[in-house]
């Protein structure tokens, strides 16, 4: 069975030096973990540093290498240039807000705005991680539709500057003077969550673009051969066309390889029902560099 296995395909990312940024994302439970972590590994093997970061609440990083990360990168124990983050995207308002004074404005930025504290935190991270000096930075994302909103991030904290530009223009000197009353200094009010915002807003700024260029940036589609991941990867493929995010790995975990000696009518069964949409893969993505991986007796985990 083993001599039946395919050759894996993601040697191109492997292969392309310029990579700043690989994304690993797909529906849930399909191994999104599993794959980001094999990939970040082998890239390590050919890179001077990477760093994996995870953005799903869930954190399955920790458990896929059994070490506890943190939202500081920390060296991968048995690695001397792979290194790990867990970045809780929904960080509370308060943990954001770095004064009391702040505080307020903060959550109501984030109540006039779905999605700011989220843009924003995720622009902190990408701002600490842009001070580093890691070669290649790889996602392990949150299922589908929070990437999507992370991809989204740079319009929002658009739409929460000129919300509060708005707001600074009618009520700014009622802001100032009540600031004073209330013994708030000058940089504990608006014009400092202003600058904030702005610094945030030139760093996400910065890495979309790279986020736009190819040569710098890749989304590694990961899925399996079932209707509805199917179609939630066509849905991906298609957003990501949308944010002109360069796609071109799919990765298809879990595949029972067909063995002459499989007697169990349930797994025929099953092996018929992945090849038929296997085959749909293979139609729908002929210019894509596809990506099988087997469904094994145990589950992936280091040591």
């Amino acid at each position: 069975m083993a001599a039946d296995l395919p050759e894996a395909t993601v040697q191109n990312i492997l292969d392309q030096e310029s990579l700043k940024w690989v994304f690993v994302g797909g529906k849930g439970g399909v191994g999104k973990t599993t794959c980001s972590s094999i990939l970040a590994i082998c890239l390590a093997s050919v890179r001077s540093s990477v760093l994996i970061i995870s953005t799903d609440p869930a954190h399955n990083l920790s458990d896929a290498f059994q070490q506890r990360f943190t939202k500081s990168p920390t060296l991968v124990q048995g690695f001397s240039n792979l290194f790990a983050m867990e970045v809780d995207p929904t960080v509370e308002t308060d943990d954001m807000a770095g004064t009391d004074g702040m505080d307020g404005l903060f959550s109501d930025l984030a109540n006039a705005i779905p999605g700011i504290d989220e843009a924003m935190s995720f622009a902190e991270m990408l701002k600490l991680v842009q001070t580093m000096d890691y070669a290649t930075i790889v996602f392990d994302t949150a299922p589908t539709g929070h990437t999507l909103r992370l991809l989204q991030f740079p319009a929002t904290l658009e739409k929460g500057l000129s919300k509060l530009m708005s707001l600074k223009s009618r009520f700014g000197g009622l802001m100032t003077q009540m600031s004073r009353m209330f013994g708030m200094e000058d940089e504990f009010g608006e014009d400092a969550l202003l600058g904030r915002l702005e610094g945030l807003k030139d760093v996400i700024e910065q890495v979309n673009r790279q986020f736009k260029d190819p040569d710098m940036t890749t989304f590694v589609c990961v899925c399996i051969p079932e209707f509805l991941s199917l179609y939630e990867t066509e849905r991906l493929v298609q957003e990501l066309a949308k944010f002109e995010i360069d796609t071109h790995n799919i990765i298809i975990n879990q595949v029972l390889y067909d063995d002459e000696d499989v007697e169990s009518k349930l797994l025929r069964a099953r092996m018929r029902m992945q090849q038929k949409y296997l085959d749909q893969f293979y139609m729908l993505y002929d210019d894509f560099n596809i990506t099988k991986l087997p469904l094994l007796p145990e589950e992936v985990r280091t040591g």
